[in-house]
C-alpha cells in the first residue's frame, strides 16, 4: 500500500477509526503539535552526546506516542480504543517526568535569570524541542477549550515535559561533555 492515498487532497484527514474532520480542526493541530514535539526530541536525542539525556529522550518519545494516539481519536470511539488495548496517558507517565525533574535538580542544576539559547547543539536542541513542547501544550488547551474531550493528564504531562527540558538543556551547558 502506497502513503499517497490522496484521502486528504480536499482538506481532511482520517482520525483513528476513520472519522475524517477538516485538517484545521482543533484535535488535528493538538495531535499535529505533539507529532512536531516527538521530531524535536528525535533531533535532540541524536545530538546529545551523554546516554543520560538520549536514553531518557528516546522513553520520552514513546510516552509521546501514547499521548498522541489518545488525542488522535473522536471521544465517541475513546471506548473502543480502550477495549482494543490502547493505553491512556496516565499520573504515573507524569510521574517519571516528576523523578527526573528532582534527579536534576539534585545535581544543583540551576539556573539565575534568562536562559539564551545556544551554548552548545544539544542545548539548543533541547531549547528548541521545550518551544514546541509549550506549543502542543497551548494546542491540546486549545482543543479542550472547544469542548472536546481532552485527558488532562495530557496537559499536565505536557506541561512537566517543558519544564523537564529546561533542565535538560541547562543540564548540557553546565556539565562537561554533556551535550
Amino acid at each position: 500500500m502506497s502513503i499517497v492515498t490522496r484521502t486528504g487532497d480536499g482538506g481532511t484527514t482520517g482520525l483513528m477509526y476513520n472519522r475524517r474532520v477538516p485538517k484545521h480542526h482543533p484535535r488535528v493541530e493538538a495531535y499535529g503539535a505533539v507529532d512536531e514535539l516527538n521530531a524535536a526530541l528525535g533531533l535532540a536525542r541524536a545530538m546529545a552526546t551523554q546516554t543520560f539525556v538520549a536514553d531518557n529522550l528516546l522513553a520520552i518519545q514513546k510516552d509521546l506516542v501514547v499521548l498522541m494516539g489518545e488525542l488522535c481519536v473522536h471521544p465517541q470511539d475513546l471506548p473502543r480504543y480502550f477495549r482494543d488495548g490502547f493505553a491512556p496517558v496516565t499520573p504515573a507517565m507524569t510521574s517519571k517526568l516528576d523523578a527526573l525533574v528532582r534527579e536534576i535538580e539534585a545535581q544543583n542544576v540551576r539556573f539565575e535569570g534568562w536562559a539564551t539559547p545556544g551554548a552548545n547543539p544539544g542545548s539548543a536542541a533541547l531549547d528548541v524541542a521545550r518551544t514546541v513542547c509549550r506549543r502542543a501544550e497551548r494546542a491540546v488547551c486549545a482543543l479542550g477549550g472547544t469542548g472536546e474531550t481532552v485527558n488532562p493528564e495530557t496537559l499536565f504531562f505536557l506541561n512537566r515535559l517543558s519544564d523537564l527540558l529546561w533542565l535538560f538543556a541547562r543540564w548540557a551547558e553546565t556539565k562537561p561533555g554533556a551535550a
